[in-house]
């Protein structure tokens, strides 16, 4: 069993910036896959980010390639989605999740993944 609590959500302005961080407990951290979900009311959960395990190989939506950065440390057994030039559609309840099996490239494809956070509300204010 993994447990996963983000952390770091709030109200920004457009263009503003916001760094999630997600905390790992109950598992070797280093085992599992990372990423990084959302979802704004009214409308299904959708992939944002993925890591691999060693953070040597990434994968993100479109809708924020180039905008978002994820990363991890597995010493701290934390993961973190750096979000830059934000826009109001960015605004949803974003959640980290964690899976031994699925790699980012499947996440991607899938929305999926085995241990999910509580989640924590980014709101982006025009």
């Amino acid at each position: 069993q993994v447990q996963l609590v983000e952390s770091g959500g709030g109200l920004v302005q457009a263009g503003g910036s916001l760094r999630l961080s997600c905390a790992a407990s109950g598992r070797t951290f280093s085992n599992y896959y990372m990423g990084w979900f959302r979802q704004a009311p009214g409308r299904e959960r959708e992939f944002v980010a993925a890591i691999n395990r060693s953070g040597s190989s990434t994968v993100y939506a479109d809708s924020v390639r180039g905008r978002f950065t994820i990363s991890r440390d597995n010493a701290k057994n934390t993961v973190f989605l750096q979000m830059n030039s934000l826009e109001p559609e960015d605004t949803a309840v974003y959640y980290c999740a964690a899976d031994s099996r699925i790699t980012p490239a499947t996440m991607r494809v899938s929305v999926n993944a085995n241990y999910w956070g509580q989640g924590t509300q980014v709101t982006v204010s025009s």
